[in-house]
């Protein structure tokens, strides 16, 4: 099983949408957001001055559903963010919104460690898929010490974790992930089973870590309802992106396992249209739906 994790996060100047820096015990590192409008206040801070690597986060005009990300590093955050503050014509970038940079609180993060760490993170993002880049290709800094390589392992793997207690999702797994079974414990749901006769759809999913995911192999519509437009951009990105492939039935197949933000949104992409994913799945062999099995689930809990 999981073990919980402590995050201590602090609100600069008392605000929730201004400054904000957090830490995870027994890790060095030392992160600290905020938006592009508080960055004159920003880079006043002690810790922009040190090596460190940065996020810039914006939206993307093209996808409604993903960010615009740049990762970056430098000795001296500060300066490098003051660069990418000037307008697109003087060398700076117009597209972000947010900023998070991290540090090393003993300032042990050398130029080398944060090159490793870029280019690493570079290539996760890109693999995640939730993001897209405005950097290039990530480039190859493997050439530290072997200790050194586990260190920033560890590291990567601290960022990952505290980045979306921020709101940054960018580097987060959408793949489904592995579970083991846990006495007493439920890690995974039963399956859920969406079908739709008239247009030869049968779709199965399960929600795990508390994530719907629709599993591979499942077939949606082919085609979006043209009097629907809930979740459309969504289901043209995953058309986009290869994730529903042409299907030998004429409808579509999902290739992978992927993640949706509620059942209704992925009931909207299997059926083509707007849909109460709490209604519509229902666990496999059983009939019951997926918001009478949810409630089961906490009223079991209440009576115990």
């Amino acid at each position: 099983m999981s073990q919980g994790r402590s995050i201590r996060l602090f609100l600069v100047d008392g605000t929730p949408n201004g400054l904000l820096t957090a830490e995870i015990m027994n890790w060095t590192g030392h992160v600290l957001t905020g938006p592009r409008s508080k960055l004159s206040e920003l880079v006043q801070r002690p810790e922009v001055g040190r090596t460190g690597i940065y996020f810039l986060v914006g939206p993307d005009p093209e996808n409604s559903f993903r960010p615009l990300v740049y990762i970056g590093e430098s000795d001296d955050v500060g300066k490098r963010l003051k660069q990418h503050n000037k307008p697109e014509d003087q060398g700076g970038k117009d597209f972000w919104e947010k900023v998070c940079l991290i540090t090393s609180k003993d300032q042990n993060l050398t130029k080398a460690h944060a090159k490793h760490l870029e280019s690493v993170l570079i290539s996760k993002a890109g693999q995640v898929g939730r993001c897209r880049l405005v950097n290039g290709t990530a480039h190859d800094y493997s050439s530290l010490p072997e200790s050194d390589l586990a260190d920033m392992a560890f590291f990567a793997e601290q960022i990952r974790t505290v980045l979306p207690v921020l709101g940054f999702d960018f580097l987060r797994d959408t793949s489904k992930p592995v579970t083991t079974a846990v006495a007493g414990t439920a890690l995974e749901s039963p399956v859920f089973v969406l079908e739709i006769p008239k247009h030869k759809i049968t779709a199965r999913a399960q929600e795990i870590d508390g994530e719907f995911f629709v599993l591979a192999g499942s077939i949606a519509r082919a085609s979006w309802s043209p009097n629907s437009h809930t979740y459309r951009d969504l289901y043209e990105q995953l058309i986009q992106d290869g994730v529903l492939a042409p299907h030998s039935s004429g409808s579509l197949e999902f290739t992978a396992d992927q993640m949706f933000s509620s059942p209704s949104a992925a009931a909207a992409v299997v059926s083509g249209r707007a849909a109460n994913g709490r209604t519509q799945w229902k666990v496999e062999g059983s009939g019951q739906t997926y918001g009478e099995w949810q409630d089961q689930q906490v009223s079991s809990l209440g009576a115990s």
